[in-house]
């Protein structure tokens, strides 16, 4: 059974950060890109950030570059998201999801989901 569990949302100030993570299990995690979505009030699910299997290609929303950072330990099955400098626009439920083989900027082309963490920045 495939599971990718969140951690590490919460309420954070504008202009502080925090530290995403997504534990996956029940797949082999090296064969999959890895993405982060978000998902504000009464929005449509948005991509945030992806990565590659091995790490190598990453892909950033225009909103979150230079802010945000995602990265992969294959070894602990796991992919994160850093993000710096919060705004309240960032506030959203964030959701990990993985894709067989390659990344897509597509939400409906992931093949598993996390069942989302929420983020909240005050101003």
């Amino acid at each position: 059974q495939v599971q990718l569990v969140e951690s590490g949302g919460g309420l954070e100030q504008a202009g502080g950060s925090l530290r995403l993570s997504c534990a996956a299990s029940g797949v082999t995690f090296s064969n999959y890109a890895m993405a982060w979505f978000r998902q504000a009030s009464g929005k449509e699910r948005e991509i945030v950030a992806a990565i590659s299997r091995s790490g190598g290609r990453t892909y950033y929303a225009d909103s979150v570059k230079g802010r945000f950072t995602i990265s992969r330990d294959n070894a602990e099955n796991t992919v994160y998201l850093q993000m710096i400098s919060l705004t309240p626009e960032d506030t959203a439920v964030y959701y990990c999801a993985a894709r067989w083989f390659d990344f897509t900027l597509h939400a409906s082309e992931y093949d598993y989901w996390g069942q989302g963490t929420q983020v909240t920045v005050s101003s």
